[in-house]
């Protein structure tokens, strides 16, 4: 899925349910990884108190055994909550990962070997690891074969490695487990790959429903409609979802964010860059700084733009470190950043030679491609991208200027208008090409 799995990491519930009691902060050590505290207030205002209060009560638990293994799982599931929340993934999915192998070092029986198995998938998936979270979560599933949660790393990790028909098939296994907000949105993702944008929100109008109001699950899946919106050409209702999402849980930088990719869109940049500030002062969300650098470029302002791209760099490289695969995020930084297409593709064909049917993957093969002028190239990958009936505008956009060049003149010139029709603001590296086509 683009960039992320929907939802991946396991639910809270199963962290609260294991540790109510509230303890002397003081008793945790240094131990343990920290629990680092947020800049500033993101979600209820009781939030990061209640996870203090799990922290030091598991923490606790650990000084005393070491080797527990039920504190150790949980203390790894809070901080994969954490690194969501946050956006301290290199700080909080290293430390999740060393707790549950430290977990498994010991002997587990049911249900707790299987729960190892699926946080470790999780935190793999994460890190963008996609081939090992698929090879631990068939482990997983022939320990639990009746829950919902395996299911969906196993939708994930089969989306991201490109296997779309055996994500189908785990989906709807999933989905007739436990229907609700986490199946629901892998449905929605997988509909709208496939081309059933419609339906595709009419799903992920079932997970927002299905979610509880200000919890960061459920204002992820709004704000997943509200981006599903805002990529079909329904600006109005995207922001009407963004804004939501904010009332929900005060302060949610992705909401920020998107709201400020809107404004941008529409000729706003004040508004975009004030709430672009807000968002990269609550985390430090690579996304909001490509953003920013982005237009900085469009405005003209080169210093300021390569001061942040250096920035970006840095926290790549820190993610990288931390076990993250990173190679699709420096390719895109590299292309449309830095105009270096040659080391874009350098980045690109190192993430496709370990998943080569995954559309983003090719999308972004044929967008380099076509920087380069190998139109022949591009189109292969383009064609690969296409393969499951996508309706995305970029993606066909680029598909009509490939038609437009070839031998499909009139075929390419009248995709490109409907695409432009829907979405007038549709803005990419290639779009400029587009309109000039049917001018």
């Amino acid at each position: 899925m683009k960039t992320i799995y929907i939802l991946a990491v396991i639910s809270l519930a199963c962290v609260f349910t294991n540790c109510q009691s509230k303890t002397d902060k003081t008793a945790a050590t240094q131990q343990w990884p920290e629990l680092l505290m947020r800049p500033q207030i993101i979600g209820p205002e009781n939030e990061m108190a209640y996870m203090l209060d799990q922290y030091t009560a598991l923490t606790t638990k650990l000084n005393a055994n070491p080797k527990d293994t039920e504190a150790l799982l949980a203390l790894a599931e809070l901080f994969m909550m954490e690194a969501r929340i946050s956006g301290e993934h290199g700080h909080y999915y290293p430390a999740a990962l060393q707790l549950i192998n430290n977990a498994m070092e010991s002997e587990m029986k049911d249900p707790q070997a299987y729960r190892a198995m699926l946080d470790k998938a999780s935190v793999l998936l994460s890190l963008h690891q996609f081939a090992e979270a698929k090879a631990i979560g068939e482990k997983a599933l022939k320990l639990n074969p009746h829950s919902a949660d395996i299911y969906g790393v196993l939708v994930d990790a089969n989306v991201e490695l490109g296997k779309y028909e055996e994500a189908i098939t785990y989906a709807d296994k999933m989905v007739s487990i436990r229907p609700d907000l986490r199946s629901y949105s892998r449905v929605s993702y997988l509909r709208e790959i496939h081309g059933m944008v419609n339906e595709s929100i009419t799903a992920m109008k079932m997970a927002v429903a299905a979610g509880y109001p200000g919890m960061e699950q459920t204002e992820w899946a709004r704000l997943t409609l509200g981006h599903l919106y805002e990529r079909y050409g329904m600006q109005d209702s995207a922001m009407m979802q963004y804004a939501i999402a904010l009332a929900e849980r005060p302060n949610y930088p992705f909401a920020i964010g998107a709201m400020s990719n809107c404004y941008a869109a529409m000729g706003q940049p004040m508004k975009a860059d004030s709430l672009n500030d807000v968002a990269m002062g609550l985390i430090p969300e690579v996304s909001f700084y490509v953003s920013r650098a982005q237009r900085e470029l469009e405005k003209g302002n080169t210093a300021k733009a390569s001061s942040m791209t250096k920035e970006i760099l840095a926290m790549l490289a820190d993610d990288e470190e931390a076990g993250h695969q990173m190679s699709l995020e420096q390719a895109r930084v590299q292309l449309s950043l830095l105009d270096n297409p040659d080391k874009a593709l350098e980045y690109a064909m190192a993430e496709y030679s370990v998943r080569p049917d995954n559309i983003d993957v090719n999308k972004l093969l044929a967008e380099i491609y076509y920087i380069q002028n190998d139109y022949a190239k591009s189109n292969e990958h383009l064609q690969k991208a296409l393969i499951t009936g996508t309706k995305d505008p970029e993606t066909k956009c680029l598909e009509g200027i490939l038609l437009a060049k070839s031998d499909k003149q009139d075929e390419g010139a009248k995709l490109l208008e409907a695409v432009f029709v829907e979405i007038p603001y549709l803005d990419c590296s290639f779009c400029g090409d587009a309109r000039a086509i049917i001018l």
